[in-house]
Order: structure tokens, then sequence, then C-alpha cells
């Protein structure tokens, strides 16, 4: 049994493209650790002269829900995430390759091969690498709201991410000369996202998480929650502090 989505490479028909990029050489950013009953790591890879890619190798790495009682491989539901968030204007990493197959005991292997988000470093990183004290305050402000924004599209849809902390906010700050910088923000890591019967719950869940594991102070947070609100179209009781 199989699944897969692919644009690269060409050459090889989907099982082919697997086997390439299971096998492929790369870098370990995470070393295969278990959870969720199972093995995951991801490699930095590059091929075919690609720009920089992901490739997130899964063994028997599942979740189940009502729809999947026997379990599904979760790079399934990470990609089904990921498309949902570019149709919501919400910028994520583009997909490559995305696959699974069932081995002969019913185990599965599974790919998520997506491009490596050009330009942009977690919001923590970019914060230790003085990007604040760099932009100034008024453009601080405005990565904040813009954040916010960024956060109201995705739960407008009613998508949840599930696993939202700071380091999972992507962000590019492009200086520019007698102009404000361009700012950028994208989202990592959707393997736990669902859609929600409502897009309230979606917001209290991501963004109560979000807060827990942020170091926004709370001047800083209420500028977040201002271009949440100016684009989620409302108040959200629960989301001030």
């Amino acid at each position: 049994m199989n699944e897969a989505q692919h644009s690269s490479p060409p050459s090889l028909n989907p099982a082919g493209q697997f086997d390439f990029w299971w096998q492929h050489d790369g870098e370990w950013v995470e070393e295969p650790n278990q959870r969720r009953g199972g093995e995951s790591g991801v490699k930095r890879v590059r091929a075919h002269g690609s720009p920089l890619l992901y490739a997130k190798r899964q063994v028997g790495h599942t979740y189940r829900s009502l729809r999947y009682p026997l379990g599904r491989p979760t790079v399934l539901r990470e990609r089904d995430a990921l498309a949902a968030c570019r149709l919501l204007g919400v910028p994520v990493p583009n997909v490559v390759f995305c696959a699974a197959q069932q081995e002969s005991d019913k185990s599965w292997r599974a790919l998520l091969v997506t491009e490596a988000l050009d330009g942009f470093q977690d919001i923590d990183c970019w914060y230790a690498g003085g990007g604040r004290e760099r932009i100034g305050e008024a453009p601080h402000q405005d990565l904040l709201r813009h954040i916010g924004e960024v956060l109201a599209r995705l739960h407008r849809g009613r998508w949840q991410h599930g696993c939202l902390y700071s380091k999972h906010v992507f962000v590019r700050v492009t200086e520019q000369a007698d102009r404000p910088p361009q700012i950028d923000v994208a989202l990592l890591d959707l393997e736990k996202s669902r859609r929600r019967l409502s897009r309230r719950r979606a917001a209290l869940h991501d963004m109560r998480q979000l807060r827990r594991h942020s170091s926004w102070n709370a001047a800083d947070w209420q500028q977040l929650i201002y271009g949440y609100q100016a684009a989620y179209g409302s108040a959200i009781k629960g989301l001030q502090s």
C-alpha cells in the first residue's frame, strides 16, 4: 500500500523515488529517536542541483483517529496540513516528495522531503543573534503583529498547529536602506496539526501553548495579539495575557 506526492527526481517512479530519498546521504539534523511508538529523524540533503532540502524519515511512526483507528503515518498528516496552510495563505515549506509504504509485516516506512525555508531562522535564534536590537523597536512591533496575522489565517481555517512553540515560528527580516525592513513569517513542524470543529478551539489551544512556550513579555504579547485579532476579525477571550 502506497501514498505518494512527488516532484523530483522526475525520472523515477514513486517506488523508485522512495528508495532514492530513503537511501540518500545527508547530515542528520535530528538523530533518529523513538517516539509515537516508532522512530523518526531528519536529514539535511541535496540532490540534482536542488536547493537545500530536509528529509524526515519515519518507521512505525503513526497516529490514530476515528478515521484511522488502525493508525496512519504521521508524515501524511503533516503533508495534508502543509497543503491546507498554502490554501490559507500561511507560509510553510514546499513539499518535494512525500510517501508512505506499508511493509509485509504491516509496519510503515514514511518520508517527507521539503525545501528549506531560505533565509529564515526560528525566532528564538533570531532574538539570540541580536535581531531585535539590530532593527529597532518599531520594526520589532511590526514583526510581532505579522506573526499574529499569520497565526490568525491558520485558525480562521479551523486548523490547529498542535505543537506551537516559539521555535516553530520562523522569521526572515530583510533590512533595506532608507526603508523599514521586509518581514516574512513561516510555520514549521506541523506533524501534530489537525482541523478542529471550530476556529475558536484551534485558536485557544495554539495561542495558549505559544504563550507558555515563549519568552515574550506582556507588552510584546499584546502587540502579537493586536495583529492576531485584527486578522482574525474579533477578540477571543483568554488570549490577552
